[in-house]
């Protein structure tokens, strides 16, 4: 079933955002429910995906069960039969797509690990040579391999775009000793990561990751290496100098430029291919990531 909006929950709402909306469920627990919205440029479509809150809330559960050994995180369950609340009620809305999740105190910023030469990240680095900082060699292409991953930081911005900050910025803001946690961790889960995915014929270019404290022990939460937080490539094609497949939403991405959207407000509507097409897309990246046929 399609699943844009979440009203029928009866819990106070904790959070709205583009794709994911979390309610109050006690002091202690959050309910994080991932509908089928999704935005692009920030700004969210009038039509949903089919199946893409389930496709994103399975490969987070994966990927945090993957870096346990590396990092804890927020889940408590994804069996809404063990859900308080008479939550179970809502089993055809929510199952497969919501976490119950412990409250965490988050950082005020996202942590972004860059593997290629792509995005902003290539835009900053045609400019200056660097991304936020990091000066990179001469002479780069369009999604060449970084000689190694690089941590590039970005505020977290309610209303517009984030930015990309520095290190020596980012530490400002929270001090060393947080920063340079955040920047390892970080930078961890990325290596082991890429490296099982490209087992999996998937290149993980780069992706974005939040943290936040649960009893004063840095924990990753929200999303975790999904199509929306990624840009995953197919290994077999991977060509630098050049504009990649890909297995996420920069398939859509792609599209608005074609069309010559400003990227502001209202939306444009999406032809049933692009929808079609977006959803298969993302259904590609679950099953080579995890080897589940999607059901």
């Amino acid at each position: 079933m399609l699943l844009k909006n979440t009203d029928f929950i009866d819990l106070p709402l904790f959070a709205k955002g583009k794709v994911r909306d979390v309610y109050d469920v006690d002091e202690n627990l959050l309910l994080m429910v991932v509908t089928d919205r999704i935005s692009a440029f920030d700004v969210v479509f009038n039509e949903p995906i089919p199946d893409k809150g389930r496709v994103l809330n399975k490969i987070s559960e994966f990927w945090f069960d993957f870096t346990k050994n590396i990092i804890g995180n927020h889940v408590v369950t994804t069996d809404v039969s063990k859900y308080p609340k008479g939550l179970d009620r809502f089993r055809e809305e929510l199952d497969g797509r919501s976490m119950l999740v412990k409250k965490v105190k988050m950082e005020n910023v996202e942590c972004i690990v860059r593997g290629y030469l792509e995005g902003s990240g290539l835009k900053e680095y045609k400019a200056t040579g660097a991304i936020c900082g990091i000066k990179l060699p001469e002479g780069l292409k369009q999604a060449d391999k970084l000689p190694e991953p690089i941590f590039t930081p970005s505020t977290k911005s309610k209303e517009g775009h984030d930015e990309n900050i520095t290190f020596d910025e980012l530490v400002s803001m929270i001090g060393m000793e947080r920063a340079k946690k955040l920047k390892e961790k970080s930078l961890a889960i990325y290596t082991a990561a890429a490296e099982y995915a490209e087992s999996k014929g998937i290149i993980i270019a780069d992706t974005k990751f939040e943290f936040g404290y649960l009893d004063g022990e840095l924990v990753v939460a929200d999303e975790m290496l999904t199509p929306d937080s990624s840009r995953f490539w197919p290994l077999d094609d991977y060509e630098p100098g050049r504009a990649q497949k890909s297995f996420d939403k920069q398939f859509l991405r792609e599209y608005l430029e074609s069309i010559g959207w400003d990227k502001n407000p209202p939306a444009p509507a999406l032809p049933s291919e692009i929808i079609e097409k977006t959803r298969a897309k993302y259904i590609e990246a679950y099953e080579r990531i995890t080897g589940i046929k999607f059901a």
